[in-house]
C-alpha cells in the first residue's frame, strides 16, 4: 500500500474515532465533562479536532483509555495498535521533508523521518532547528506525525531539554523506547557499574542517613576512596513521615537533584542499593520498613511506610523481593496492616504490575545514560556568567543581542 494509501486510511479512522466519541453514550458524557473542566465547551469544530487528539490518547474511563474502547469494536486493530504505542515526546526538527520531517527525539536519542497526515501548507512558519512537542506513531514500516501541540524556537533549547528530561522523570522507559541500542548501553553501564560497587563497597547494600548518601553515591561516580565508619545508618527511632523534597515533579525534581538528599531538613535512613539488573537505587526509610518485619511497634507510621513502599513507583518489585527474603513474615504483616489476604505475586500484580510487564530500570541509572539530562545538569552546574553589555544602537522592537529570540524592549531593554 503507497504512504498516500495509508494516510488516508488513517485518516479515516481518526474521523471514526471521532464519531465514537459523539456517539457512544459514554464517552461522549465523559468528552463533554472533559470540555467543561477545562473549559473548552463552546468551541468550533476544528478546535475541537485539536482537543479530541490529546484526549483520546491520554483520557481513561474505568481504567481503559478512549482507543481501547474504540478497540473493543473490533475495527481497525491494527491501526488501532499503532496509536496505542505512539511516542509522545519532544523532537528538534533537522529537516523539512517534501511530505514530512526529519525529526530527532529528544527523550529516546534516536532519528525519525515522519510523513505528515496533512497538507504541508499547514506548517508555514515552522523551520529546522525548532523543537516540537509532539506525537508520532509507526504504522506498516511507515513514521506518522499526528500531533503537534507546541513549538519552541532554536534559543529555546534548555527549555526543550528540560521538557525532555520531564518526560524521562515521568517514565524513565522513555529512554530507551523503540532504541535496542540505547537500551543496550543501559544494559552495558549497569553490568560495569555494579562490578565497580561491589569492588568499592564489598557488598550491594549500603544503609546511611540523607546526610551521607550523597557522599556515598558521589565516591562511587567518582571513583575515589571513602570512610564509611562515620557515614553509616545511626538511626535509633524508627519513624516514617512525610519529606516534600521526595516529591519529584517536574516542578522541582531538577533543582533538588542538585542540593541532594543532604539539603533535606530531617534525617532519615536512606539504602544505597545496586540493583544487579535494574541500577543504582537510593531508597529513602528502608532501615525503617525491614524494621516493621522485626518489631512493627518500635515503627511509627509504619501502616503509612508500608503504603510509600508499596504504592511509590520508583520502588521496584526487586526490592519488595529482597525484603520478604529476608523476613518469612513479610506477607503476614502486609496483610495485617493493610486487612488483605493477598499472596505474594497478587501483591507485585497490584502495585508493581509495570515492573512486571515491562523492563524497567532505575532513574538514577536512566538518567546517568540520558544525553538530555547531562545537557541540563551541566547547564544548571554551569556558573552564571554576566550579560554582556549592550554596545550596538538597537531598536526597541528589534530582536534582543543576547540571542533570546525576544523583542528588546521585551528582555535587556526592560531591565
Amino acid at each position: 500500500m503507497a504512504v498516500i494509501e495509508k494516510i488516508t486510511e488513517i485518516n479515516d479512522v481518526l474521523k471514526d474515532i471521532f464519531n465514537f466519541t459523539q456517539t457512544n453514550e459514554e464517552v461522549k458524557a465523559d468528552f463533554d465533562e472533559y470540555l467543561a473542566t477545562i473549559g473548552s465547551r463552546n468551541i468550533s469544530l476544528n478546535q475541537m479536532e485539536k482537543i479530541f487528539l490529546p484526549y483520546i490518547f491520554e483520557r481513561k474511563i474505568n481504567d481503559k483509555f478512549i482507543l481501547e474502547m474504540y478497540q473493543e469494536n473490533g475495527k481497525n486493530t491494527e491501526i488501532i495498535e499503532s496509536l496505542l504505542n505512539a511516542q509522545a515526546s519532544i523532537f528538534e526538527i533537522k529537516k523539512i521533508l517534501k511530505n514530512g520531517f526529519e525529526l530527532y527525539n529528544l527523550v529516546n536519542e534516536k532519528a525519525y523521518n515522519v510523513s505528515s497526515l496533512t497538507k504541508m501548507t499547514n506548517f508555514r512558519g515552522v523551520y529546522s532547528g525548532q523543537y516540537i512537542v509532539g506525537r508520532i506513531f509507526s504504522y506498516e514500516g511507515e513514521n506518522y506525525i499526528i500531533e503537534i501541540s507546541s513549538i519552541l524556537s532554536h534559543s529555546q533549547k534548555n527549555e526543550a531539554y528540560r521538557f525532555a528530561v520531564m518526560k524521562l522523570i515521568q517514565n524513565p522507559r522513555t529512554l530507551y523506547y523503540d532504541n535496542i541500542e540505547k537500551e543496550n548501553e543501559i544494559k552495558s553501564t549497569i553490568s560495569d557499574m555494579y562490578q565497580k560497587f561491589i569492588k568499592t563497597f564489598d557488598k550491594d547494600i549500603i544503609l546511611t542517613t540523607n546526610k551521607h548518601a550523597d557522599d556515598i553515591i558521589g565516591a562511587f561516580n567518582e571513583g575515589t576512596e571513602i570512610d564509611l565508619s562515620d557515614k553509616l545508618s545511626n538511626i535509633e527511632t524508627y519513624k516514617f513521615f512525610h519529606v516534600k523534597e521526595l516529591e519529584n515533579n517536574y516542578a522541582n525534581f531538577l533543582e533538588n537533584s542538585m542540593g541532594g538528599f543532604a539539603s533535606h531538613n530531617e534525617t532519615y535512613d536512606v539504602a544505597v542499593i545496586f540493583d544487579k539488573e535494574k541500577g543504582l537505587y537510593a531508597i529513602p526509610f528502608y532501615e525503617t520498613f525491614c524494621k516493621i518485619f522485626e518489631n512493627k511497634d518500635l515503627v511509627e507510621n509504619a501502616k503509612q511506610c508500608i503504603e510509600y513502599f508499596l504504592a511509590n513507583e520508583s520502588i521496584p518489585n526487586t526490592i519488595l523481593e529482597r525484603v520478604s527474603a529476608k523476613y518469612p513474615n513479610f506477607m503476614e504483616t502486609i496483610n495485617e496492616f493493610l486487612e488483605t489476604n493477598y499472596t505474594f505475586d497478587e501483591l507485585l500484580n497490584k502495585y508493581k504490575a509495570d515492573y512486571l510487564h515491562f523492563t524497567l530500570y532505575s532513574s538514577a541509572t536512566v538518567l546517568f545514560c540520558s544525553n538530555a539530562f547531562s545537557e541540563v545538569f551541566d547547564i544548571m552546574s554551569a556558573p552564571k556568567q554576566e550579560q554582556p553589555a549592550i554596545t550596538q544602537k538597537v531598536g526597541r522592537n528589534d530582536p534582543c543581542p543576547c540571542g533570546s529570540g525576544k523583542k528588546y524592549k521585551n528582555c535587556c531593554g526592560g531591565k
